[in-house]
């Protein structure tokens, strides 16, 4: 039992970590009901028009692709330029 003792601290306080920074606000909020202008749709002062669900038009959906593409492929190259790096100090020899 000894050798799974950091996995269950780990497990204990890793929630406790995320969830305290969550709750601690709760106290010291302020009840909505003294301001009745933020339970409002907006604060500027328009009323909402059209539907909540309506299509976006896909060149919103491509920006976000060309940035999610690029991202996990830089992080898995790190390993191979280190473990390149590492091959290519061995291969310089006389």
């Amino acid at each position: 039992m000894s050798e799974f003792a950091p996995i269950c601290i780990y497990l204990v306080i890793s929630p406790l970590v995320s969830l305290i920074p969550l709750g601690v606000p709760f106290p010291f909020a302020s009840n909505s009901s003294t301001y009745p202008e933020k339970l409002s749709a907006y604060e500027c002062g328009s009323d909402p028009s059209g539907d909540a669900r309506s299509r976006f038009n896909i060149r919103f959906y491509l920006v976000p692709i060309l940035f999610i593409i690029p991202d996990p492929e830089v992080t898995f190259s790190f390993p191979w330029e280190y473990l390149l790096t590492r091959l290519i100090y061995f291969d310089l020899g006389p």
